[in-house]
């Protein structure tokens, strides 16, 4: 089990739902709109909206992402920044 995994573990949450109260939880403009084929994942992906995450939280799962999977974030943070007509 990755720390990831805990983390949503913790929450009672599946790790897509810790994705996306992540996203969620960045900036105001950030919006997912994850697709689905199926309706138990669309109520999944609609729960996350109740996911409370905390600074902790945030600092964990983000800490998590980069060991886990290297740090996307800055690639992340460029591409919103460019969208809404800023360069980084």
């Amino acid at each position: 089990m990755s720390r990831f995994e805990r983390i949503a573990a913790q929450k009672g949450a599946t790790p897509a739902q810790i994705a996306l109260a992540w996203l969620l939880a960045q900036k105001p403009w950030i919006v997912p709109i994850p697709g689905s084929r199926k309706l138990e994942r669309l109520d999944e992906n609609i729960g996350a909206g109740a996911i409370e995450l905390t600074p902790d939280d945030l600092s964990d799962i983000e800490d998590a992402m980069s060991k886990d999977h290297g740090d996307r974030r800055p690639v992340l943070e460029s591409v919103c920044e460019e969208g809404r007509g800023r360069h980084v």
